[in-house]
């Protein structure tokens, strides 16, 4: 016997929407990465899928293990906080080295004669 049967049915069914909703954001930040060209469009896609699909995710953990204890479960705020703070923050970092790393292969290539007309 599981404490999951305990669960009311509106809870079970907006948790397992919630975590659905997680799941194809998780999906589509995916085929994103797999799919887009360059690296600048790469790094998009999986930063919007990490922040709004954990979102969603410790959302739907919170609904669950509050209405399983019958008191509210607040530590998934504090994961929320980190992923919302770190992914942004990561993403702009990464951009960043690239764009150095970009500038720094231009610079080290000969400068390119005007056509003569």
């Amino acid at each position: 016997m599981s404490a999951a049967e305990q669960l009311p049915a509106l809870a079970a069914l907006v948790v397992a929407a919630l975590l659905v909703f997680g799941a194809a954001l998780a999906l589509i930040g995916a085929i994103g990465l797999l799919r887009l060209k360059t690296f600048y469009e790469r790094v998009h896609p999986p930063t919007m899928a990490t922040t709004l699909g954990t979102g969603s995710v410790l959302i739907a953990s919170m609904i669950l293990f509050s209405a399983l204890e019958s008191r509210p479960v607040l530590h998934e705020i504090l994961i929320g906080i980190f992923m919302t703070l770190t992914t942004p923050v990561t993403f702009m970092l990464l951009v960043r080295a690239a764009l150095h790393r970009d500038r720094l292969d231009q610079a080290d290539d000969p400068p390119r004669e005007a056509p003569m007309l």
